[in-house]
């Protein structure tokens, strides 16, 4: 019998039961003297039945090598799961503050590697911010009446003047623009229907939002429906507004400023009594997008071990 450590967190949460969810378990042989092989850590996604269950691979003060898990398959990665990370590993001690209040690490996934940067706010939590690709844009091919309807909802509530836009990184996201708060409490998805039509059009999430906020200070608010990836509904989704970002700077929505830099804050999870409030920062080059980046805070809500017997 092997125990290996594990915690669950909210992200984009500084407080407990906000946010979107993420179980961290330490598979490192150099602990356990045992490695999880992708089955077994499937199994154990399943068990936990969390949005995320990341797998710490190897880690030292500068790099983290990890493997993220939803309940159906390997995740390319996962920005509220990298948010969760971090925080627990400068809560164990094995990421440091430098002088000036920051870390700098890089986080070594399956397909890619990617940098993440944390800043000690003033409260003393973790502003964990991680630089996510910079995704294609797509004319999107599809039957807007078809796809309404399984959002339980119709085209009347769309916003006039933008496209709906299939943005393509990590994940393959339909982005789709509402009119406005009104028209996003009024979608009831058919979550079974989705699924199969996202399946069969290739799409990982559809992510509708609209400029009109519930919370004074916000930019956007958001909805991400996942069922084709196992999540039916993200109350915070890190790459999903990594995409918004990118879709909002493409159109004009939010202009850039004279330092060459766009910060936006989305509101999310609310319909979900999940609230959860995300960072995105984008910096451009002669109006040419360059960098984007996400991130947030988040919470742990409890930690324990995991008890696991090879068969």
């Amino acid at each position: 019998m092997t125990n290996f450590t594990f915690a669950l967190y909210d992200a984009f949460s500084d407080k407990a039961f906000g946010g979107s969810q993420a179980g961290i378990v330490f598979d490192n042989d150099s602990i356990n003297g045992v490695t999880l092989d992708s089955d077994t850590r499937l199994k154990i996604a399943r068990e936990f039945g969390w949005p995320a269950t990341c797998f710490v691979n190897s880690f030292n003060s500068r790099s983290i090598s990890a493997r993220f898990y939803s309940t159906i398959r390997e995740y390319p990665m996962c920005g509220h799961g990298t948010v969760c990370l971090m925080t627990m590993m400068i809560e164990k001690g094995i990421l440091n503050w430098d002088r000036d209040g920051n870390i700098f690490v890089e986080l070594d996934l399956s397909q890619t590697k990617t940098a993440v940067e944390i800043r000690r706010l003033e409260n003393g939590r973790a502003l964990v911010m991680l630089d996510v690709e910079i995704p294609n844009h797509r004319s999107a091919d599809v039957d807007l009446d078809k796809l309404m309807t399984f959002l339980g909802t119709n085209v009347d509530g769309l916003a006039e003047g933008l496209p709906v836009e299939l943005i393509v990184g990590s994940f393959t996201h339909l982005i789709v623009p509402i009119r406005n708060l009104d028209q996003m409490k009024q979608i009831n998805p058919d979550f079974e229907g989705l699924r199969d039509y996202c399946d069969l059009s290739g799409i990982d999430t559809v992510a509708v939002f609209c400029t009109e906020v519930e919370i004074a200070g916000n930019d956007f608010h958001v909805r991400d429906f996942c069922p084709a990836v196992g999540v039916s509904e993200s109350a915070a989704a890190g790459t999903t507004n990594g995409a918004l970002t990118s879709y909002l700077v493409k159109h004009r929505i939010f202009s850039e400023v004279a330092t060459g830099k766009i910060e936006l804050t989305s509101e999310q999870g609310l319909e979900l009594g999940r609230p959860s409030t995300l960072y995105s920062v984008a910096s451009l080059r002669k109006g040419e997008l360059e960098r984007i980046q996400v991130g947030g805070v988040a919470t742990k809500i409890v930690e324990g071990k995991l008890s696991y017997e090879d068969q």
